[in-house]
């Protein structure tokens, strides 16, 4: 289960703090899929970087007793210096993986083929993207965090990762953050709306879909809060 108990996150700037998420609350259970609707810079990147532990939050807790991904296709750990083999092991390490085990699978899903041996640096965009849901999936969580920024290239790619992640992982939790609808639709049994700040959980998508319509209406649900 992952729980956040009344999560706020400020950022400092020069005009003043400004307020990101307020008195934010959220249950995940193993295995459940719930997806996060707003605008964008409503504090959806903010919310995934905290659940990922990447950030800590200002005030609250956030609970994990189930391992959590970092934001999938997420570059910006790289080192750069380093081949994409190395930063397999780097990344394996961290997790306490083998990654000899590994290498066959990253080798094949990312159809790299000599440049895994070769500098970060070196790759294109697409190339890096690879790399980084490779690594991904080559590491199993419980939960995986889904950002909206999830785009791996081309579109015969792309199916391939949908294979992966929402087929071959439809047993996992995840929490999938997005501004577009047909996704959450399409991936997600239940749904919540970051708006100003507050989180409004919503128990079908649809509910969820018509607050994210017409957010200037109150919501019919309640404020976790």
């Amino acid at each position: 289960m992952i729980r956040l108990d009344n999560v706020c996150k400020d950022y400092h700037t020069r005009l003043g703090p400004r307020h990101i998420l307020s008195h934010v609350n959220l249950t995940l259970e193993r295995g459940r899929h719930i997806g996060i609707l707003g605008r964008n810079g409503a504090g959806k990147s903010t919310l995934v970087r905290l659940l990922s532990g990447a950030e800590n939050p200002t005030s609250g807790r956030i609970h994990r007793d189930m391992s959590v991904s970092w934001p999938l296709a997420f570059t910006g750990a790289f080192q750069t210096h380093l081949t994409g083999l190395d930063n397999l092991k780097f990344v394996c390490r961290v997790y306490g993986v083998d990654w000899k085990p590994l290498v066959p699978f990253v080798e094949e899903f990312t159809e790299l083929g000599i440049y895994l041996r070769e500098p970060v640096l070196n790759y294109s965009v697409g190339m890096t993207m690879r790399l980084a849901f490779a690594l991904s999936m080559a590491i199993e969580f419980d939960c995986f965090l889904i950002d909206e920024g999830l785009s791996v290239g081309d579109a015969r790619f792309g199916d391939r990762c949908h294979v992966e992640l929402f087929q071959k992982r439809k047993d996992r939790s995840f929490i999938l953050v997005s501004h577009d609808p047909n996704i959450i639709r399409a991936y997600c049994e239940r749904a919540a709306v970051l708006h100003l700040g507050r989180l409004y959980e919503f128990p079908t998508v649809d509910e969820a879909f018509e607050f994210y319509e017409n957010q200037h209406v109150p919501p019919p649900g309640p404020l976790f809060d």
